[in-house]
């Protein structure tokens, strides 16, 4: 599995207790207020990986996250099938995503997180040629489905390792489960942190 660098990333290089926990939105705006209070009362960051028409149509809930210090990060334009798209296709989704976060948060994205969790060979060099880290992850809560709290919850502390990166989208069940990991995470000693923290070199790290 690649740590950093070209191909697709599914942890990250910090060999310590951190991990990023990422929040793809396409959806579910309702949910995110929730979610980053509890972050905030962890002392949490997270990473959000954002469609730009999402962000596009909720500009206040760019701005909350962007002022709690969370990195926002790009998840495409739309919420397509990347894997059907030719490598103009993609890197036009991204740049248009990338316009969309610039424009909210004066700040360029430089990760993607792809729709659907879709990978294939040219689809990553089309990433990584457009400038782009592809983030993928080692640990999935699969919340998506909607499964009971607790459910999710066992999932990530089952699951956790050193430098783990956990996907997570704003559902119900994720804010009830989120207070327990955060609990859970900071109780075994992992420091939470945004995706460019994760992947940064050693040199590098806060």
């Amino acid at each position: 599995m690649a740590a950093s660098g070209s191909g697709a990333i599914y942890q990250g290089s910090t060999g310590s207790k951190a991990v990023a926990v990422t929040v793809n939105v396409d959806w579910g705006g309702e949910y995110i207020p929730a979610m980053l209070e509890a972050l905030q009362k962890s002392n949490a960051r997270a990473t959000f990986f954002v469609t730009g028409s999402w962000a596009e149509n909720n500009p206040e809930l760019m701005k909350t996250i962007a002022a709690a210090d969370h990195s926002i990060q790009n998840h495409g334009y739309k919420h397509v099938h990347f894997n059907s798209l030719k490598a103009a296709q993609v890197q036009e989704q991204i740049k248009q995503a990338e316009d969309v976060i610039f424009a909210a948060t004066g700040k360029k994205s430089q990760f993607f997180a792809p729709p659907y969790g879709e990978k294939n060979p040219s689809l990553v060099a089309a990433v990584n040629a457009a400038g782009y880290q592809y983030i993928m992850w080692s640990v999935d809560t699969i919340d998506w489905q909607k499964p009971a709290p607790q459910v999710i919850v066992e999932r990530v502390m089952k699951k956790v390792h050193n430098d783990a990166i956990i996907l997570m989208h704003p559902t119900e069940p994720t804010v009830k489960a989120l207070p327990e990991i955060l609990a859970g995470l900071n109780q075994q000693g992992y420091k939470m942190m945004t995706i460019e923290e994760l992947l940064a070199s050693p040199e590098q790290q806060p």
